[in-house]
């Protein structure tokens, strides 16, 4: 697989009136063209301020990010849709924004509300629409900017549990079709093992990584699919361990 983004030794930290916290400590690791990698850790360990730092918001300190620059869509908790838009403006925001509303990108904005489902809803305002469909939304408001690399920030958090599953298991087909490469950070354990292709683990902060488990599925799984396999009970059972071991959780 090709690389796509690599952090060599990376380290970072905030300084305020109260003094220096240090966030990231010496990181390395590469992420892989079209490969879906999950981040979990506990709770304040740096995981934000890891997307910051591969999204170009802050800079390293010491070490190098190298890979991705600007070619970046974000994914986070809301899905930010504008109430006073449609579901198409909605959409096209992103093009607007950055001046790429051409003939081929609305061909393409066109083409992916077909094959997600919301064509039919494009003239709808966000109100009109379920949590799963408005998240499905936002992603297409991503994938139509083109971005070589998404990353989805606890998108499914602030969604009930069973509305939860089903959006999860929609973003991760709707990715791995458009084969995109992305980056989720998470605290669900059951999230990371069902949706990644490899998890990384951090440490307490300063962040580091303790570890990195390659799942094995059927490629052919969904993400609901994988939580009734034996594999899945294995994954959770040695990230479960993993996360309670020396002070990571």
């Amino acid at each position: 697989m090709n690389e796509l983004l690599t952090f060599h030794d990376v380290d970072y930290s905030y300084h305020s009136m109260q003094g220096e916290t240090h966030a990231i400590d010496h990181m390395s690791f590469t992420v892989y063209n079209q490969e879906f990698l999950v981040i979990v850790g506990p709770s304040g360990c740096g995981k934000s301020t890891l997307l910051d730092l591969i999204a170009g918001q802050i800079h390293p300190q010491k070490g190098q990010i190298t890979g991705v620059n600007d070619s970046i869509g974000y994914m986070l908790q809301k899905d930010h849709l504008f109430e006073w838009r449609t579901i198409e403006k909605n959409i096209l925001l992103g093009l607007e924004i950055q001046k790429k509303k051409n003939r081929e990108n609305l061909a393409l904005a066109n083409a992916l509300l077909k094959k997600y489902d919301l064509y039919d809803f494009r003239q709808k305002y966000p109100r009109e629409l379920s949590g799963g469909m408005r998240q499905r939304a936002a992603l297409i408001r991503t994938l139509v900017t083109s971005p070589e690399l998404l990353l989805l920030d606890e998108p499914f958090s602030a969604l009930d549990y069973q509305t939860r599953l089903q959006v999860a298991d929609d973003i991760g087909r709707i990715i791995r079709s458009e084969k995109k490469t992305a980056i989720l950070v998470t605290h669900d354990l059951s999230e990371a093992i069902s949706m990644g292709d490899r998890i990384l683990v951090l440490s307490v902060r300063p962040a580091k990584v303790v570890r990195e488990i390659r799942l094995d599925f059927d490629p052919s799984l969904s993400s609901i699919e994988r939580r009734e396999t034996d594999a899945f009970k294995r994954y959770f059972s040695e990230l479960w361990k993993e996360m309670n071991a020396d002070g990571t959780s």
